[in-house]
């Protein structure tokens, strides 16, 4: 089976999949959720391990797949987590390496790269606040909702690889990742403003009844395309230095789940963001 093959496969089971947790809602969904950032966490423990680190895995991957779950059970009013609360896991994860790891196995480097796994995969998280907005009322406006920044990325993506194949000259950061150009990165922005304009006009509106002002869509599409970019960007850096070509082999043809989510880790935050202050009620 050739790896076009297995990607489109994939693609075709991934996509029903991703919509129907996200339709779901609830228990599922976090636990989706949580399932996906423990596997990220892995996976960068993983480069961290290939570099020959010694981050605290097993603490790391819990607390990483605890977040989302901890996030639902707060919008439920069953239980908070506090800041305290973080602040005391915090201390505990830093006193820890005085017993694990000692002195003489780097316990900063340790502590640094489990924060890191932790924190980072627990960006998919922002997909929960986003599937229960305030102004998306009822499952199918929460996953249209949801589903705007990950089509957009995907956009940008497609965008940024025609182009680049196209047109591609000159390298945007050849000693990070050799393959991108500056066109290809121009392109999935063009790709990500039309995209974001398209899935506004046929897709919010008539199913979410919300829509984005003109001004909005560029701001969207512009910021998402950046932050996209940056975060492909920062996960082949870490591969760099890790001396790894994929995050790991659970996805045939497509690599790892970090993968596939490095882009979307970096866009959810700032889509989550920006669609507060840019939604508006669809006209009619």
């Amino acid at each position: 089976m050739s790896e076009l093959t297995r990607r489109l496969l994939l693609s075709l089971l991934g996509i029903p999949l991703t919509l129907g947790l996200i339709y779901a809602g609830g228990w599922i969904f976090v636990a989706a959720l949580g399932g996906v950032a423990a596997i990220i966490s892995w996976e960068l423990f993983r480069m961290a391990r290939h570099a020959g680190h010694e981050p605290l895995e097993t603490a790391g991957i819990i607390i990483a797949a605890c977040i989302p779950l901890a996030v639902h059970a707060g919008y439920l009013g069953v239980f908070s987590v506090s800041l305290t609360m973080a602040m005391l896991v915090f201390m505990a994860l830093l006193a820890s390496v005085v017993w694990v790891r000692g002195p003489e196995r780097k316990p900063l480097v340790a502590f640094a790269l489990t924060v890191a796994g932790i924190m980072y995969p627990a960006l998919v998280t922002y997909m929960y606040p986003l599937r229960y907005h305030d102004y998306a009322v009822g499952a199918i406006a929460g996953t249209v909702l949801v589903m705007l920044p990950i089509t957009v990325t995907w956009a940008t993506d497609t965008g940024a690889y025609a182009f680049g194949r196209m047109f591609g000259k000159h390298k945007l950061i050849p000693s990070v990742s050799p393959s991108k150009t500056i066109e290809g990165a121009l392109g999935g922005l063009v790709a990500a403003v039309i995209f974001t304009w398209l899935y506004v006009t046929f897709i919010l509106e008539p199913l979410a009844r919300l829509s984005v002002l003109t001004v909005g869509i560029l701001v969207f599409g512009i910021a998402v395309a950046v932050v996209g970019q940056t975060g492909d960007l920062v996960e082949s850096l870490l591969k760099r230095d890790a001396g790894v070509k994929d995050s790991s082999q659970l996805l045939p043809g497509h690599g790892g789940f970090l993968d596939r989510f490095d882009s979307l880790l970096f866009v959810l935050p700032v889509a989550y963001l920006l669609l507060g202050n840019l939604l508006v009620p669809a006209r009619g």
